[in-house]
């Protein structure tokens, strides 16, 4: 052995702190220009090194990068990015996919992005911003199967998948190293590499050591991002931020923490927990700790989709209650073959209006006996709509079933209600036809 071998081999290495997100190699960089345990900006955008494997500039580098587990994946204005994926004539044009003028902003790529268009924008707004958008009438039913697509993707690399909607999720991937031959960070660089590869879409990843900072820091680099925020400088990131960057604080909670002063996350820690719960209730206690960086909240696999619903927006406004209710029985056919699609049943309808003037109401009802059939939502429905039309103009009918439940508790025979039962046979005779025949075989009358 060499004079000195010894003694080098006892000289701990560092830990690596640098990831290629384009071919996943990883490797340990001389010592970065800041304090110890802190990240710059630039470094948790991942733009300060070349690859020294293939010179590519997407990197990542961070002192917890290896170490850190708990992940946000959000796919990158999804809808807009399947519409570019299928029809390649739009792929560099601003494309927002919504309602017609009538409707909403389902969402928009980032092109039009740069316009001013956002979510849930009026679409007459969206227009006269982006007047040379391309508009999509959105397809739930295409963004739905890519996104199962992309979620089992998700869980090839860790079972530990807890979704929020149809194109992001949480992910544990916490003790997956021996598994996947490497480090939670380099496992996710992978994932959405296969995620664009495969499905065609952009998707970008939040890192940290809690559900909460994973999500905070997802939104921090799109799109095509990975951004991370480590133990060590998550109070201090924190402290300017604005109150609304904690997860659970609307319009509302935000208004109320600056009227009293509150319009840093930094300014939430000066409040004992004591004050902050009497003041605002259980947000209280979670604005405390969330804003000294802790959440113990685990990524729950197990967590169930809370409600299967379908909406409209009208070419008008409408008022009467005939065409509303007309309008109102497609809706829940759309919503009762969900629920049979997916086996649940729904313990509860419920209604969402939205007047002429923006303003959303929603109105619901618990249900005696789960169901899954179209003709218990539409009569409950029914119910709750009669009492709203009151002459107010309308511009979007929506019906859910909520309480979900399994599909064994839906529509057992009733001797009470034997209108129940006759509904559910003929609906099941009507679901064999389309099967066979196809979804316009046979229709209500109520559908003419």
């Amino acid at each position: 052995m060499p004079d000195g071998a010894e003694n080098q081999a006892d000289i701990p290495r560092p830990d690596p702190d640098c990831l290629c997100r384009d071919c996943l190699h990883v490797w340990t960089a001389p010592a970065a220009p800041q304090n110890e345990g802190e990240a710059s900006e630039s470094d948790r955008r991942g733009t300060v090194l070349l690859c020294p494997a293939c010179r590519s500039r997407r990197t990542m580098r961070h002192p917890e990068l290896h170490r850190l587990s708990i992940a946000h994946i959000d796919c990158d204005a999804f809808y807009a990015s399947v519409e570019k994926r299928d029809n390649p004539e739009i792929r560099d044009k601003p494309v927002i996919v919504g309602g017609g003028r009538r409707g909403v902003v389902s969402a928009a790529c980032y092109v039009a992005r740069m316009y001013g268009v956002r979510s849930a924008m009026p679409m007459f707004k969206a227009l006269q911003a982006c007047p040379d958008a391309v508009v999509i009438r959105p397809n739930m039913e295409k963004y739905a199967g890519v996104g199962r697509e992309i979620r089992q993707m998700m869980r090839d690399a860790t079972p530990l998948v807890q979704p929020l909607s149809i194109d992001e999720a949480f992910l544990d991937l916490t003790g997956t190293e021996s598994l996947h031959g490497g480090s939670p960070a380099r496992t996710l660089a992978g994932l959405v590499l296969r995620i664009e590869r495969d499905a065609g879409v952009t998707a970008s990843i939040g890192l940290s050591y809690n559900k909460f900072l994973a999500k905070v820091s997802s939104d921090l680099d799109k799109p095509r991002g990975f951004a991370v925020i480590g133990e060590a400088e998550a109070v201090d990131f924190l402290t300017e931020k604005p109150v609304k960057m904690i997860w659970g604080v609307g319009k509302a909670l935000e208004r109320k923490l600056h009227q009293d002063g509150l319009s840093t996350i930094g300014q939430l820690r000066e409040m004992p927990l004591k004050n902050m719960i009497q003041r605002y209730g259980s947000m209280g206690e979670r604005l405390y700790h969330f804003s000294r960086g802790i959440d113990d909240r685990k990524v729950d696999p197990t967590s169930e989709t809370k409600s299967i619903s379908n909406e409209t927006t009208f070419a008008e406004d409408l008022s009467d209650f005939h065409e509303l209710a007309h309008i109102l029985w497609p809706l829940c056919e759309s919503v009762a073959r969900r629920l049979k699609k997916h086996e649940y049943s729904a313990g509860s309808v419920q209604l969402k209006l939205r007047t002429a003037d923006f303003k959303i109401l929603t109105r619901s009802r618990k249900l005696s006996t789960p169901t899954q059939l179209a003709e218990i939502l539409f009569r409950q429905g029914l119910e709750l709509l009669e009492k709203e039309a009151d002459g107010r103009r309308y511009r979007l009918l929506g019906i859910g079933g909520a309480d979900l439940g399994p599909p064994e508790d839906a529509d057992v025979p009733d001797l009470a209600d034997p209108d129940r039962d006759k509904a559910a046979k003929l609906e099941r005779v009507m679901d064999e036809i389309r099967e066979k025949l196809g979804s316009d075989a046979v229709i209500k009358g109520r559908s003419l």
